[in-house]
């Protein structure tokens, strides 16, 4: 698989209180050149968003401290991290668990056992958005700056 040029710059935080899994979504992920962080509960996850905002976040539903559930919903209720994509990755299967991972903004899933290629492709998918909207965001502020610098000078 062709890696985009955007992989050495794309930040992904893997969460899951059992280490085995963490490290078998860094080895699938490993050749697509991200920087990864790894974490172990909720609480960790909510420290290690507010050191470095990661541009995606794999997170588990079942942990200690903070549920999945419960982590998504605190970084999509805030400003500063509504944005990053949160792919939730789970062993629960029941349609009533993929709607309380959507009530609480979940990005997208995944049922454990993980599929390497289905993996790869979704964080592609949902780092290419987030990417698209950062290069958005930054055009917007830079729209802002333009007609803020024009109001001024017509103002003078």
């Amino acid at each position: 698989m062709a890696k985009s040029s955007e992989s050495k710059s794309s930040r992904i935080l893997i969460v899951d209180d059992n280490q085995q899994n963490c490290e078998l979504l860094d080895a699938y992920l490993a050749d697509e050149g991200y920087q990864i962080e790894m974490v172990y509960d909720g609480q960790q996850t909510l420290d290690a968003v507010a050191r470095q905002q990661p541009d995606l976040i794999l997170l588990d539903i079942m942990m200690p401290r903070l549920s999945g559930y419960e982590v998504c919903s605190r970084l999509k209720s805030s400003a500063e991290t509504r944005t990053i994509p949160i792919l939730m990755i789970t062993a629960l299967a029941e349609m009533s668990d993929i709607e309380k991972g959507i009530d609480a903004g979940a990005d997208d899933f995944l049922t454990k056992p993980i599929n390497k290629l289905e993996l790869i492709t979704r964080v592609r998918s949902l780092l290419r958005v987030r990417h698209l909207t950062n290069d958005y965001e930054r055009l917007l502020e830079h729209v802002r700056n333009v007609e803020s610098q024009r109001d001024e000078q017509a103002t003078r």
